[in-house]
């Protein structure tokens, strides 16, 4: 079973220069359902990013601003057939609120008679599951500066007591630097209790507690990171298997099995995320610190975010 999805496609344009970019982001938020509600007449419509199940993802410009944007399209009559009312709720109450150099943006959102319609942050240079899929394989100094985005976008999420659930190559994209961002908050929850018991998250990425269907916390996402660390530079998950039910069990027993060619300093941070007891677990200030994490990340924040921050 081909568990992967696109969702969006790379491409050549760029983003509006800091100074721009950043009065074009302020007029975009004075909008507002009280003053003016954004149509898609206020809309130069590009080249479509990605097609899913539920609508279209579009290349899109602010006519007044020409502040360029991702225009996610969903179609209200596919979301209500499936159910997924609560679920497009949820992802954009949670998104709206994020602001992250490692997440990506919802600016605001708008609806008609049969669509509804995101303004998300453009990241172009699309999807890290394609970037992957091209090479294979990530070096050690690429995975290391995603781990630690990562883990700091996940502070920041935890903080605000949101739970990713379904970190993988396909909800990662990357900005103008390379820079990872976490999108596709579809999977995600905010919870006050931060324990939850639905099961959610794609297969090769689900945790023993939620296979089991045990409560669990938000130490959900330290699993997904390990497994995501392996699979970038291993080149597939670490518990892939011909069938569902052989990638469970071995998912049970923490099956993990290093290739001799798996830096050790890699094999350590990875087995420290890859364990049943969610309280085992390396917490995210720790992987920050995590010796093969510091000498190699070369993480750089974007200007415009150090200018907003």
């Amino acid at each position: 079973v081909n568990r992967r999805r696109a969702v969006m496609k790379s491409g050549s344009v760029q983003p509006a220069g800091e100074r721009d970019s950043t009065r074009a982001r302020e007029r975009l938020f004075s909008f507002s359902p009280v003053r003016r509600r954004l149509t898609i007449d206020d809309f130069e419509i590009g080249r479509p990013l990605g097609k899913g199940k539920f609508g279209n993802v579009y290349l899109a410009r602010l006519k007044e601003s020409h502040f360029i944007v991702a225009l996610k399209v969903l179609f209200k009559s596919q979301i209500e057939k499936e159910g997924l009312e609560h679920q497009l709720r949820r992802e954009i109450e949670i998104q709206a609120h994020l602001q992250h150099p490692n997440i990506l943006r919802l600016y605001n959102y708008f609806h008609d008679a049969r669509r509804v319609y995101l303004i998300l942050e453009y990241a172009p240079r699309g999807e890290l599951y394609k970037e992957l899929q091209k090479s294979h394989t990530l070096d050690e100094q690429r995975t290391a500066t995603i781990m630690e985005e990562l883990a700091d976008a996940l502070t920041y999420c935890h903080e605000k007591k949101v739970i990713h659930r379904d970190i993988k190559p396909e909800n990662l994209l990357l900005g103008f630097r390379g820079e990872v961002k976490i999108a596709d908050f579809g999977w995600s929850v905010h919870t006050p209790s931060l324990r939850r018991k639905t099961m959610c998250g794609t297969l090769d990425y689900l945790p023993p507690e939620m296979i089991e269907g045990r409560t669990y916390n938000e130490k959900v996402d330290l699993w997904c990171i390990g497994v995501l660390c392996y699979e970038l530079l291993v080149g597939n998950p670490p518990f892939e298997s011909a069938s569902h039910n052989e990638t469970y069990r071995r998912i049970l027993k923490v099956d993990v099995r290093f290739p001799p060619s798996l830096p050790l300093g890699a094999q350590d941070l990875i087995s420290r995320l890859l364990r049943y007891q969610p309280s085992d677990r390396l917490p995210l200030d720790q992987i920050l610190e995590h010796p093969w994490v510091r000498a190699h990340s070369r993480r750089v924040l974007p200007p415009s975010t150090q200018m907003v921050s």
